[in-house]
C-alpha cells in the first residue's frame, strides 16, 4: 500500500509541498484545512479595503487538485496529533498517517492584552478581511449620520498598530481611499475631523528593509496625511480609547491590529520541540526535532541550522515555498534510503506598496523605489496567484481601478439565515 501523508494547512507551504510530491504518485496525500480554499495573504489588505474581490485571490482546493488522483481533501480544523498511534485528530474525524506535514502558519499575536484581543480588528484570514471591510464601511455610514461633534473624532479616527509591510500597505490604501472616495461619496462627513494613525514600537517603519525603503515609506505616508507614531506601542484599548505606552490616548472605534504573529498551537507535540513564538523546532531537513516522520514548514517552523539565518528564517512566503519543495524531495529520498539535502534559504528580497504608483523593493544586491518598484510589485503579486483566470481578472481589475480611482465593490454584505430579520 502507498504511504499516507497528511498535510495540515493549505497555505504556500502546504500547497507547494503537495504539488511537488504528488507528481511522483508514490504516496497517498490528504490535505486538512478548515477552509475549502487556498488564498493569497499578501493581497488580503486589498480585500479589507474593498479594492478587490475575495475570489481574485482565492481558489478551491478540490478544483486545484482535481487532476491529482492521489490527493484528497479533508475539511476540518486540526485538534491534536497522537504520535504513538500515528493519528491526526480533527473536529470532523480522525486520520491515520505514515508522515505528517505541519503547514499551519501563524495566528495574530495580541501579546496577552485581553481588551485588545476582544476589540481590535485583525487581518489574517479572508473572514477577518471581510469583517474589517464591513466595519470600515459601517463606520463611514455611522459618521455620515452623526451630528455630535464630540463623537466625530471617535468615529472617524482609524488606528493601525504595526508598521511592517502589512501596516504600511494598509495605511497607504486607507489614506488614498479617503482622498479619492470619501470626499465624493460622503459629503456629510467633515473630513478635517478624520485622522489615520500608524503606530509602531520600533524607531522606523518597515524595520527589516533597507534605509531607502524606510525613508520612502515614511515620507510618502506623511504626504498622504498619515500620523506616524514610532517608538511607542499599544498597551490597552478601553472605552473606545487606544492607550499608548507613552500615556497618550486616541479616541477611536477602529483599531486594526497588524502588530505581530505567533505560531498556531500544535497539541500533541512535546514542549521540547516547541521554540520561540510557539514555532516548531526542526532540523536541517525540516523534520520536527525528536521525530523522523513529522515535518514542519513555513511560518510554523523554527529552523536554526541555516548558517545565514542562525536565529531562524523570516516568516515570508518564499521561505515556505522553498522549504516545501525541498521537503517533498527529501521525503522521497528518505523513503528510498538516500542522503537528504539540508535546507538553505535563497533570499529573493522583499517589497511593499506604499501608494498608487509608489512602492519599495529590496533585492539582495540593491534597492529601488518609485514607479518602477510599483510595477515590479504588481507583476510579482500576479504571478503566484493560483489559477490563470485569477491572474487575468486581477490584472484587468487593477488596470481599471488605478485609472478610475473608484473601486465599485463597497457593498456591506452581512449574510443571515433568515432574510426576514433584516426587513426595514
Amino acid at each position: 500500500m502507498k504511504k499516507h501523508i497528511v498535510v495540515i494547512g493549505g497555505g504556500f507551504a502546504g500547497i507547494n509541498f503537495i504539488k511537488t510530491i504528488a507528481k511522483s504518485n508514490e504516496f497517498l496525500i490528504t490535505l486538512v484545512d478548515r477552509n475549502n480554499y487556498h488564498f493569497f495573504p499578501p493581497l488580503i489588505y486589498q480585500v479589507a479595503t474593498a479594492f478587490i474581490e475575495p475570489s481574485h485571490i482565492s481558489y478551491p482546493f478540490r478544483k486545484l487538485f482535481a487532476d491529482y488522483r492521489n490527493v484528497h481533501y479533508h475539511m476540518g480544523s486540526f485538534l491534536k496529533i497522537n504520535t504513538e498511534d500515528q493519528i491526526i485528530e480533527t473536529d470532523t474525524g480522525h486520520l491515520g498517517y505514515d508522515y505528517v506535514v505541519f503547514a499551519l502558519g501563524t495566528e495574530t499575536n495580541f501579546f496577552g492584552m485581553e481588551n485588545v484581543q476582544s476589540c481590535a480588528l485583525p487581518m489574517k484570514t479572508l473572514h477577518e478581511a471581510l469583517y474589517l471591510k464591513n466595519h470600515l464601511l459601517l463606520i463611514l455610514e455611522k459618521a455620515s449620520r452623526n451630528e455630535d461633534v464630540n463623537k466625530a473624532e471617535r468615529l472617524q479616527n482609524i488606528v493601525i498598530a504595526g508598521g511592517g509591510p502589512t501596516g504600511v500597505e494598509l495605511a497607504g490604501m486607507i489614506a488614498e481611499m479617503g482622498a479619492y472616495i470619501a470626499e465624493k461619496e460622503y459629503p456629510e462627513i467633515e473630513l478635517n475631523l478624520s485622522h489615520l494613525y500608524l503606530i509602531d514600537a520600533l524607531p522606523s517603519l518597515l524595520a527589516p528593509m533597507s534605509d531607502a525603503a524606510k525613508k520612502t515609506a515614511y515620507d510618502n505616508l506623511k504626504k498622504l496625511g498619515v500620523n506616524i507614531l514610532l517608538n511607542v506601542s499599544v498597551k490597552d484599548y478601553l472605552d473606545g480609547n487606544v492607550i499608548l505606552s507613552d500615556g497618550k490616548k486616541i479616541k477611536t472605534e477602529t483599531l486594526i491590529w497588524t502588530s505581530g504573529v505567533i505560531g498556531r498551537e500544535v497539541a500533541g507535540i512535546p514542549e521540547t520541540s516547541v521554540g520561540k513564538g510557539r514555532r516548531l523546532l526542526v532540523d536541517e531537513f525540516n523534520r520536527v526535532l525528536g521525530s523522523e516522520n513529522i515535518f514542519a514548514l513555513g511560518d510554523i517552523c523554527l529552523q536554526l541550522t541555516d548558517k545565514n539565518f542562525p536565529k531562524g528564517h523570516p516568516q515570508l512566503a518564499q521561505v515556505a515555498i522553498q522549504q516545501a519543495k525541498l521537503a517533498a524531495k527529501n521525503l522521497r529520498k528518505q523513503e528510498a534510503k538516500k542522503p537528504l539535502q539540508p535546507f538553505s534559504y535563497h533570499d529573493k528580497g522583499s517589497m511593499a506598496i506604499i501608494s498608487k504608483f509608489n512602492a519599495v523593493v529590496d533585492l539582495p544586491q540593491f534597492s529601488y523605489t518609485g514607479f518602477f518598484a510599483w510595477l515590479t510589485w504588481l507583476f510579482i503579486h500576479i504571478i503566484p496567484l493560483t489559477g490563470f483566470r485569477n491572474r487575468i481578472r486581477l490584472a484587468m481589475e487593477w488596470f481599471r481601478l488605478f485609472i478610475t480611482n473608484n473601486p465599485s465593490i463597497r457593498m456591506i454584505l452581512q449574510p443571515v439565515k433568515n432574510s426576514q430579520k433584516n426587513k426595514n
